[in-house]
């Protein structure tokens, strides 16, 4: 589980499959997740917050993003939101 500015990223790697709940949307207060996903790979960039998803084999479909840190350069904020155990565990489901 990785946290970004804009979404908790929840990877199932036995399923290669991943979902992400997004910050700060939320109905009925419920918060938002996008449904499982495949993935081929996950890369880290060392020396940087920075990963990429690799969507297939040719790595000609990729989403790049980046973990939040307490004192984020990307967002600015200097703050993370909290996820309840619930909302995880649901999110999961």
């Amino acid at each position: 589980m990785f946290e970004s500015c804009h979404s908790t990223w929840i990877f199932d790697t036995e399923g290669m499959r991943y979902r992400r709940i997004l910050k700060r949307i939320a109905v009925e207060d419920q918060p938002i997740a996008t449904q499982w996903r495949p993935y081929f790979a996950l890369h880290f960039n060392e020396g940087s917050e920075a990963f990429t998803v690799a969507l297939n084999a040719e790595g000609s479909r990729l989403i790049r993003s980046w973990r939040h840190t307490k004192d984020c350069a990307q967002c600015g904020s200097h703050m993370t939101t909290e996820l309840s155990r619930r909302d995880i565990e649901s999110a999961l489901a």
